[in-house]
């Protein structure tokens, strides 16, 4: 079977995805797709249009949604497959996250003022969405502002430095996550309410690239696993070699099924490719996940 698979895409329907749901399945045609799954941040809006389109290039969409949760004051990234687009917990959680995520923009662009590093408060509206401003907006505006050139805190995301790879993303991890000085906190579901919400909605709970977020803690992740999460991302473009096979082996301890995702969201993460993450190696055990919670 030619078993291609990417199964954590973003759409414009995510903060900081670029690309329409169809212009994601053409660029997953294009480059010899066969499974695909959009997840986009807290929100199901694009879910629909990608199955159908999907279906007429042969391509296999599987309804996804990737939820913002917290494990013991962790923020964590939770992927749910085979969900009901429709079931409208998503929805409810969608607008509490956005009418935060309003009211904290001007406090986090300000912050990053005063670190030192000069924004255009116009040009941040002007590419912003909803009036949800993320860290890779931010990123995308001081890095393109002559005033910022010479700035010793942004001289690694410029061409050349050590984090010039997806400058905008990285940005958003060094400065605007959990933890960072930018950071400003979002009151997210618990990691048992995100769970629930994806199996009333017929899904089944996959941990996102978990060597992101709480690196090879294994204590946590078997705390995450007891609350009914069924599978784990270990083929993730955020994981090193070492983070890939380490959670392959803690996959096949606590058996778990394994994904595979770029985390592909177009210009804020540019070298991240549709189908770029290699899982060739696993491409079997992948295949009988999916067949095993009904996804395929």
């Amino acid at each position: 079977m030619d078993f291609n698979v990417d199964l954590h895409l973003h759409s414009y329907y995510s903060d900081d995805g670029e690309y329409t749901p169809k212009e994601l399945i053409d660029i997953g045609y294009k480059n010899k797709m066969s499974v695909l799954a959009i997840a986009d941040h807290n929100s199901t809006q694009g879910v629909k249009e990608a199955v159908s389109y999907g279906k007429t290039l042969g391509i296999t969409v599987i309804p996804a949604i990737e939820l913002d949760c917290t494990y013991n004051n962790i923020n964590l990234h939770v992927l749910g497959y085979g969900v009901n687009p429709d079931y409208e917990k998503f929805e409810e959680n969608r607008i509490n996250i956005l009418n935060q995520e309003k009211r904290a923009a001007a406090k986090k662009v300000q912050i990053i003022k005063e670190l030192g590093i000069y924004v255009d408060d116009d040009k941040v509206k002007e590419i912003s969405k909803d009036g949800v401003v993320t860290g890779e907006i931010i990123a995308e505006v001081a890095l393109g502002d002559e005033r910022n050139k010479d700035n010793k805190l942004l001289k690694e995301y410029f061409p050349g430095g050590n984090r010039d790879d997806n400058p905008y993303v990285n940005f958003y991890w060094d400065f605007c996550s959990q933890g960072k000085p930018a950071y400003v906190e979002i009151k997210y579901i618990t990691l048992t309410e995100a769970i629930n919400m994806i199996n009333r909605a017929g899904g089944v709970a996959v941990l996102a690239h978990p060597g992101n977020n709480i690196k090879e803690n294994i204590d946590i992740l078997d705390g995450i696993v007891e609350e009914g999460i069924v599978g784990i991302e270990a083929f993730s473009s955020y994981h090193s070699e070492y983070q890939r096979d380490f959670y392959i082996e803690q996959a096949s301890r606590l058996k778990l099924s394994l994904t595979c995702g770029s985390d592909f969201h177009g210009k804020t993460k540019p070298k991240i490719q549709i189908g770029s993450v290699d899982c060739t190696s696993k491409k079997k055990e992948i295949l009988d996940g999916l067949i095993k919670h009904w996804l395929l």
